[in-house]
């Protein structure tokens, strides 16, 4: 017993030895050489390195040249992250194109830093918590979005559709579904 409390000790002192050495006297983190912008770089679950895996949704969003607007946005959101974590996650992905549908001035006004949580709550309404597989949808069903607002799903002559926009390829992800669809949904 004894023997084992002096191993235990030995590993706690050695343990606040090592901490101690990584901060300076005043107690704040010792000065590594590096700047703080390139210490805040790399962190995240968007920043693992896994070749092994199948992509995340973020990871197959990147990948797709017709979704290079959604991407800004996600990532002016401040969302790349918190899509890229395990999920499972739902998302309505618009392309290029239905962003190119708004107004004249609606996307780069969105990506604006002011207008960052009308960015958001857009973006929320494009994402549902769990996975909803092209199979699953059935005509009628609603389903409540991370901003709390609900799409409605309609299935016509074998087409699916959310809130009137079709459904146009399903993609099945590490992390949940991308469903592809040519409308960026509004919430009312």
């Amino acid at each position: 017993m004894t023997r084992n409390f002096q191993t235990f000790v030995f590993i706690f002192i050695m343990a606040i030895i090592g901490c101690k050495s990584s901060t300076s006297e005043s107690g704040a983190p010792a000065n590594t050489g590096t700047n703080a912008s390139s210490a805040v770089d790399g962190v995240g679950q968007s920043n693992v390195k896994d070749n092994v895996s199948n992509p995340n949704i973020v990871q197959v969003a990147i990948g797709s040249k017709d979704h290079t607007t959604l991407v800004a946005a996600v990532k002016a959101g401040g969302l790349v992250d918190a899509l890229s974590n395990a999920g499972p996650f739902t998302v309505f992905a618009p392309t290029n194109a239905a962003f190119e549908k708004l107004p004249a001035g609606t996307v780069e006004g969105l990506l604006k830093p002011e207008k960052k949580a009308d960015l958001v709550n857009i973006l929320e309404y494009h994402t549902y918590v769990g996975s909803l597989k092209p199979e699953y949808f059935q005509d009628g069903q609603s389903y409540e979005q991370v901003n709390g607002k609900k799409v409605n799903i309609t299935v016509k002559d074998g087409k699916t559709y959310v809130n009137g926009s079709e459904i146009i390829a399903s993609i099945n992800t590490s992390n949940g579904m991308i469903h592809v669809i040519g409308d960026v949904l509004l919430p009312k």
